[in-house]
């Protein structure tokens, strides 16, 4: 059997996290309260269009962690989390190299920037008309259809754009 001819992608940047405590480790790093309340919104904004992701591929730093935990809360059970070393501070073509080993039809990939806007801006065929999308900030959210019956088959430009918010345009 062939596999369908399209995937979803929900590209994100992890929430806004706190920089109070300058001794803590980047990596262990947490979400402020903006961050965990914009967390929940963009899960509730998931569950509500009815993006739903099968897997979860997720860095390991503790702000994507939290980020997916706000999302997961607003979501039915049912998606697979994978929290994945090479995702943390992640260049673009590992993020790519990522991707083209996934296997779900729907993915969420969290991540941080530059990387995570890197890919976000060279996926689209057609970049979304959105003021926030060319910085990317902490919680943009890009969902893209490809038209690939692999992930292998992601290549630069092959996404259509569903959608693209920020948590500050859900407060």
């Amino acid at each position: 059997m062939t596999p369908p001819a399209t995937k979803r992608l929900i590209l994100m940047r992890h929430a806004k996290s706190n920089w109070e405590d300058p001794g803590v480790a980047d990596e262990d790093r947490t979400l402020n309260p903006r961050g965990l309340r914009g967390a929940r919104d963009l899960g509730t904004w998931l569950g509500s269009r009815g993006y739903l992701p099968d897997e979860v591929l997720c860095s390991t730093a503790n702000r994507t962690r939290q980020t997916w935990d706000g999302i997961a809360a607003s979501l039915p059970a049912g998606a697979t989390l994978r929290l994945v070393p090479a995702l943390y501070q992640a260049e673009a073509d590992t993020i790519l190299g990522v991707l083209r080993q996934a296997t779900s039809p729907v993915l969420l990939l969290i991540g941080h920037n530059p990387g995570i806007s890197e890919v976000a801006h060279r996926l689209p065929a057609q970049p979304p008309l959105h003021p926030g999308f060319e910085h990317y900030p902490t919680g943009a959210t890009l969902v893209l259809d490809l038209d690939i019956r692999t992930w292998s088959d992601l290549a630069d430009g092959n996404g259509q754009v569903m959608d693209f918010i920020t948590p500050r345009d859900l407060e």
